[in-house]
């Protein structure tokens, strides 16, 4: 499932995405997976959520994938096609959220995706919002991201309970 997902976006990445400037969309690209690696490492015991797949072995392998192709081809498109005016750029911001959600939606109902303490769809349309939300600001005034993802990380830990001790 989740190749078919990465080949999906490898296809409207380079048919879509803002090649020319690939270079300006970097630092955002790997402020995106920066995010996921953070996920993947502070909460390696006490896992959110995990992916499972027919084909790839694991969920550290389909992240990976997810990251090299799917934030890349997303930041490409999303920022690279990102309208001038508010209307426009919250209609953007929605159709992202939904192409997001709506995946996660099919995923979780064929048991591609798990939720875990306490975990669960509306904390993953909330995180998925807060993520298209500050992808732009990123672009614009990455230190401002990285202050207000400090914040929602600082703040989501304290809401689940993470404990430093726990960690690996």
């Amino acid at each position: 499932m989740y190749i078919l997902i990465n080949i999906f976006y490898m296809i409207a990445g380079f048919k879509w995405g803002d090649w020319r400037n690939w270079k300006g969309y970097y630092p955002t690209i790997l402020f995106f997976i920066i995010g996921d690696f953070l996920y993947n490492f502070l909460l390696y015991k006490p896992s959110m959520w995990l992916f499972h797949d027919l084909i790839l072995p694991n969920h550290t392998t389909i992240t990976i994938l997810a990251m090299v192709v799917s934030y890349s081809a997303t930041v490409l498109i999303y920022l690279g096609r990102f309208p001038k005016g508010w209307k426009k750029r919250s209609l953007w911001f929605l159709l992202w959220v939904g192409i997001y959600l709506c995946a996660e939606y099919f995923n979780s109902k064929f048991g591609f995706i798990t939720y875990h303490n306490g975990w669960n769809m509306w904390w993953s349309a909330l995180l998925t919002g807060i993520i298209f939300f500050i992808l732009p600001i990123h672009h614009k005034r990455p230190l401002l991201a990285w202050l207000l993802s400090i914040i929602i990380i600082v703040s989501l830990l304290s809401i689940f309970d993470v404990k430093i001790s726990e960690m690996k």
